[in-house]
This record gives C-alpha cells, sequence and structure tokens, in this order.
C-alpha cells in the first residue's frame, strides 16, 4: 500500500504531546467542542508610459518556496540529472522566460513581516519584525497595539482603490486581525477568500498541526470570507463532507488550495472588462508550499511519474517527495490562473508577478531547498531572504521580455510601484494624520513610506537601491552584505536536499529542525540546553559580525569579517546598522488576550477581529439551548487555561515532558525511503 506520510505521524504525537500536558489538569476531553528626485528624474520617460496604461494588477505571493524548488534556478545552478528531474515547475518556468527574472528580490526572513512589508509599503523593520500571536493586544495603544500592521497605515489595496482599481485578495492575510481596521476589508480588499494565521491545516483549515499553542487552545477554524454582503467564518460544508472527513487525500475539492484557486478563477470569470470597467487587482497569497506538509494524493503519483520519465530514480525520503508534489500543485494553479486571463482576454494588458514572501524553510518539517544560496527561513543568509520573483504578462514591452533584472528589490518597493502604474500618491496621509495624535499620547510614531517605485528602473535596467536595511542583524551595501547576530539555519544544502543523511542528521539530535515550541506566552526547549538547541537549529555565531561580497559570492562561502582590507568597510556598515536599529519599529503589541478566544466562539468557532467589532460581523443563525451551553463551557475553560498560575503550570509540565517526547516526535518529522518501499510510491 502506499507510503504513510511522516506528517500525519507528527500530528498523531504532537496530538499525544498536547493530551498528556491537558491531563495534568484534567480538562483536555472538554476542550475542544469542535527614491529620491534624481532617481525618479531619470526614469520621465517610463513614468509618463506608465500614465497613460492602468494595467490589470495580478500579484502570485507564494509561502515558503525554496530557491531550488523554482525550475529556471535548478537549469542555471550545477545541479545533477537527479535534482533537475524532481522538480517540475513548466508554467512558472515559462512565464520567467518570457518575462523578466528579478535575480536581487529581497524579502524580510520570516512571513509576517514580509507581507506586512508588502501590504504596508514599509521596510519590515519600519513596520513588523515578528510573527506575533495574532491575539495579542494593547489597549493603552489603540493605533499600533496589536499584531501585523497598525490601524492607521493604508494599505497598498486602498491606495488602488483610490486609483480606480476593483481589488481582490485570496489567501493568507497574516498581517492582524485584532479590529475590522486590521483585516483585508481594513485595509481595501473589496473582497476576501482565505485564514488569518500563519498557517492552517490544508483539509480541517484549524490550526493545530505543530506543537505550538495558542492562548485560545488552538481550537478554532482559520477560515474567513467577506464581500458586499457578508462578513464571517466560511462554513465550508465540503470539508466537513463524509468523503473529506473520512479521506480528504483523494479527494481534491476537500484541499484548501483548491478552494482558494477556485475562488481566483472565478474572480477572473466575473471581472468587467467592458470599456467603463475598472482594471483588476488581484492577489493570490497561496498556502503552498507552506507546512503542513500535505497534498492530494493523485499529486504525489504524478510527481513519482514525472520524475522516472525524466530518467530520475525514486524519491529516496517522504518530505522532498512531498514538497516536490505541492510545488507541482502551484505549478498547475498558476496555470490555470493565466489561462483564465487568457481566456477572458485580459493577459495582454496584464502585469504578472510571482514572488515568495521569505526563504524557502531548511529544517526537516518544511524540506525546502535553497541551494546554491546558504540557509533557508529564520536567516538573514541569502537562503533566507534572496526569493523566487519575476514579472510576465503582456503588459511588459516586448523588448524587455525574456531578460533578467540584476538591481536591488525590496518586497516594501511594489507599494509604490503598484501606485506609479495607478496613478496615485505613495504618502500615507492617514498615518501621518494619526502621528498627530500619537505624539500628544507619547506614543510610538508610524514611520513613512520606504517604498521604491521599481518600474522605470527594471525598464531601464538601472538599481534602484545601492543598500538596503535587511533585518535588525543585516544591512546590504552593494555587493557587500553585513550579517549579524546568532544566525539559524545556516547551512548549505546541496542540490538533494533533505535527504537520507539529513534524515539521521535529524534522529541523532543535531538537526535541522525548530528548537522550541510555543506554549501560549512562553517558548518550550527541544533540546533542553543553549548548546543543543543551537545544534538543532544550525546556529552559526555572526556576534562579531560577518562580511559578504554576495555580488562575487552569492552563497556566502567566503567571510571577509578579519580581511585587514575590508576592516574599514566593516567598521562603516556595523556603525551604519547600529544607526538605523535605532529606527526600528517596535511598538508595545500586548500580550494574549483571553477576551480575543470568547470572541472566537461567538463568531461560531472562527479565528476574526475581536475588538471594535459592534455590528460588523454577519448575523449568525440562532444558538441552540445545547449550542449555547458548549460555549458557555468553553469559555470557562479557555477562561481557566489563561489564568497565569495554569499558564505556569503548564509551562513546567510541558518542559518536564519533552526529553520523553523528543525522540518520537524528531522521528515522525520525515523518513528514508528505501527498497521495495521505492517501488509503492510509483503506484499511487
Amino acid at each position: 500500500g502506499p507510503i504513510p506520510s511522516p506528517c500525519i505521524r507528527h500530528q498523531e504525537l504532537m496530538l499525544a504531546f498536547r493530551v498528556h500536558l491537558f491531563c495534568l489538569f484534567g480538562f483536555f476531553a472538554r476542550l475542544l467542542p469542535a527614491t529620491t528626485a534624481n532617481d525618479h528624474n531619470r526614469n520621465d520617460a517610463a513614468h509618463e508610459d506608465v500614465q497613460s496604461r492602468r494595467p490589470h494588477i495580478v500579484f502570485v505571493l507564494a509561502d515558503d518556496y525554496g530557491w531550488a524548488n523554482l525550475g529556471v534556478h535548478r537549469r542555471d545552478a550545477e545541479s545533477s540529472d537527479q535534482a533537475r528531474a524532481e522538480v517540475h515547475t513548466p508554467t512558472l518556468d515559462a512565464l520567467a522566460d518570457a518575462g523578466i527574472l528579478l535575480e536581487r528580490h529581497y524579502s524580510y526572513k520570516i512571513c509576517a513581516p514580509s507581507r506586512s512589508s508588502l501590504q504596508s509599503g514599509r521596510l519590515a523593520v519600519h513596520v513588523n519584525t515578528g510573527n506575533t500571536r495574532e491575539t495579542v493586544f494593547n489597549a493603552s495603544d489603540p493605533v499600533s497595539g496589536a499584531a501585523g500592521i497598525p490601524r492607521n497605515m493604508t494599505g497598498l489595496a486602498q491606495k488602488l482603490r483610490q486609483g480606480g482599481y476593483r481589488t481582490h485578495l485570496v489567501g493568507k492575510w497574516d498581517v492582524g486581525m485584532a479590529t475590522p481596521e486590521h483585516t483585508p476589508l481594513g485595509k481595501g480588499y473589496e473582497t476576501w477568500l482565505g485564514y488569518f494565521l500563519h498557517f492552517n491545516d490544508y483539509w480541517r483549515k484549524t490550526f493545530n498541526f505543530v506543537g505550538d499553542i495558542d492562548n485560545c487552545l488552538n481550537g478554532f477554524v482559520d477560515l474567513f470570507m467577506h464581500n458586499a454582503t457578508f462578513r464571517g467564518g466560511v462554513r465550508d460544508g465540503i470539508s466537513n463532507s463524509p468523503e473529506c472527513l473520512a479521506n480528504p487525500r483523494v479527494h481534491e475539492v476537500c484541499y484548501e488550495e483548491y478552494l482558494l484557486k477556485e475562488r481566483v478563477l472565478a474572480i477572473v470569470r466575473e471581472h468587467n472588462t467592458s470599456a467603463m470597467g475598472a482594471p483588476l487587482f488581484l492577489m493570490y497569497a497561496m498556502h503552498l508550499v507552506h507546512t503542513p506538509l500535505e497534498v492530494p494524493s493523485r499529486y504525489l503519483g504524478k510527481v513519482d511519474r514525472l520524475v522516472a520519465k525524466a530518467g530520475g530514480a525514486p524519491f529516496d525520503t517522504s518530505n522532498r517527495r512531498l514538497y516536490a508534489a505541492m510545488t507541482l500543485y502551484l505549478d498547475e494553479a498558476v496555470g490555470e490562473l493565466v489561462t483564465a486571463l487568457k481566456a477572458k482576454s485580459m493577459w495582454e494588458d496584464t502585469l504578472f508577478i510571482f514572488s515568495a514572501d521569505n526563504g524557502g524553510p531548511i529544517y526537516e518539517d518544511g524540506s525546502a531547498n535553497n541551494h546554491p544560496l546558504r540557509g533557508g527561513k529564520y536567516s538573514d543568509w541569502e537562503g533566507g531572504i534572496r526569493v523566487n520573483a519575476f514579472l510576465s504578462g503582456g503588459f511588459i514591452p516586448s523588448e524587455r521580455r525574456g531578460t533578467r533584472h540584476q538591481g536591488i528589490v525590496s518586497i516594501a518597493d511594489w507599494y509604490g510601484t503598484f501606485c506609479e502604474l495607478a496613478g496615485v500618491d505613495p504618502r500615507d496621509h492617514a498615518a501621518e494624520e494619526a502621528n498627530l495624535w500619537l505624539r500628544e499620547r507619547g506614543l510610538p510614531i508610524l514611520p513613512p513610506v520606504d517604498s521604491v517605485p521599481q518600474w522605470g528602473f527594471i525598464m531601464n535596467r538601472t538599481s534602484a537601491r545601492s543598500s538596503l536595511h535587511l533585518s535588525e542583524n543585516a544591512l546590504l551595501r552593494w555587493p557587500y552584505k553585513l550579517v549579524m547576530g546568532q544566525q539559524l539555519f545556516s547551512g548549505w544544502q546541496g542540490d538533494l536536499f533533505p535527504n537520507c543523511s539529513t534524515v539521521w542528521s535529524l534522529k541523532n539530535g543535531n538537526g535541522p529542525v525548530t528548537s522550541k515550541f510555543e506554549l501560549f506566552a512562553s517558548s518550550i526547549s527541544v533540546g533542553g540546553s543553549a548548546e543543543a538547541e543551537a545544534r538543532l537549529s544550525w546556529v552559526h555565531d555572526c556576534s562579531a559580525g560577518c562580511l559578504f561580497n554576495v555580488d562575487a559570492d552569492p552563497g556566502e562561502h567566503v567571510d571577509l569579517r578579519w580581511s585587514l582590507e575590508h576592516a574599514a568597510l566593516v567598521r562603516s556598515m556595523m556603525a551604519e546598522i547600529e544607526m538605523l536599529n535605532g529606527n526600528i519599529f517596535h511598538p508595545g503589541r500586548g500580550e494574549p488576550s483571553t477576551f480575543a478566544c470568547e470572541q472566537f466562539v461567538d463568531n461560531g468557532g472562527y479565528y476574526g477581529p475581536w475588538v471594535d467589532v459592534g455590528g460588523w460581523y454577519s448575523t449568525l443563525p440562532p444558538r441552540t439551548l445545547g449550542e449555547y451551553q458548549r460555549d458557555l463551557q468553553l469559555k470557562r475553560v479557555l477562561r481557566f487555561f489563561n489564568d497565569a498560575p495554569v499558564e505556569r503550570g503548564l509551562e513546567i509540565a510541558a518542559q518536564s515532558l519533552m526529553p520523553s517526547f523528543r525522540p518520537q516526535w524528531l522521528d515522525s518529522l520525515d523518513a528514508c525511503v528505501q527498497g521495495d518501499a521505492k517501488s509503492e510510491m510509483l503506484m499511487i
């Protein structure tokens, strides 16, 4: 029969861990009821051209997509025949080949800050630098005292609405939800179907996969929708159908990416393309290829056959196979979107942007590959922040098609670029007005927009930026990059990664794997000591600074920090990053709120806004007496577990359980597949 996915066993172990933890308090059984002026002057011609044309803008944002998991980069690198045989992205490759491949597109090292940067036009250091719990709130700062983008920062879609665009978002949000102003609707999207948190389960749409446990006990569904007539959780009958509950992997309609893709296609089909119609702005923020590693079964068989047809051997690890199958699904979904745009006669007037939100995660449960770049997600190495990105579509001038752009582009720059295309001012007047109120009260001031309009520079093959404040621990001053601090996941992967050596390393306690779990507001150490945590998460010490020439040495192999020739440069860059770090935006985000959890209960069991929501949600059907009593009981449970002494007890219990739990958990993350088991893969 089919090989069991290690992800399934991983979920079972995580559930067992939670059961042991919560049983200590006797409640587990009842927990879950269910630029500068000169820069612009050099590009006047390109600027004037875009003023006369407003393209449709379609942005596809892939999640946790590895550099080497894109076929174009496999072609470029010195990859083995096996490595090339395993990556199948014909749609993305063709779009990149017919468009402009962005060779130096930089994001932040993790999801929420990158997405906050994209949606706000600020560098991550000026809007959000952490994957903050979505349930935190600080009532003393009603502007910035919550996760994600502050309430009074103007969103990208709000700007495009000013320019006459119809605005739609499908997929992951992850930039705040405390108030209605934090939601996609509050940031300018007319419609949205998707999820608020960092990820959810592809089949159940719940937040219950990894070891992290939020203060709401991961007890709610994360699938939301708003449009002209409805605001609230999606009562997804398909996911709860007998077929999907019994065996979702054999029914593609149960898969969240299928649901999202179908919504994207519907938006294109329904868009008014008449002379009086407005241009379309569509943001498709895919779940793929973020964890959990889940995909319809037929895609596992499909990728096996494609590898064999390309002359490759069967995959030797389960996770590399899963990631390849998910990448294939991503590629086909993008292909369907492009086909729909062409069928609607929109493609010739479309600017199509594809980007990843950060580098691929190289920890075992993420299983991406950024070869030949160093590191991955959570690190400031090129593998963590230099991401897959390209432009395509009929709006690109013919003379620029099939080219590569070497200039530095930040994910924040799309805000100003799209404003330029739409003919609107990128300046954030709402934030400036809010700052008057904030100054009077001594609260953190909202930084201005950092975004540099890139269109003219890309068209003229020049670089809009010569430097970039990448994070509190990294500064790019082309072609040099300074990296500081304790850098996680610092290894080089090779062209076949993860592999059986990686699996054995993992099982022997040498990583790569996340070294901590989050339990409410506490961190639970997996390793048990700082030394073990560093070993598990492949830490490299750059506390004295590490310097690389990323033009000559894109893999960051040669540290120039101690070179006498570069001593003055190191001192200069260290002084500059210290100065820049003095302006990092670090508001008091607050603490996890029990009230948020209770609002989710009242929402019908869905994550969503909980502050200032009077009259905002669509009316739910009346609860039966039994449902009302169930909800009261759940609120009591939530209050109990959010009590400080109980939280502390859970933390102590979790840490004490970790040593006995760790070996089983590490063993569950991936499997090396050998012998007859490989043949069984091809039978799926």
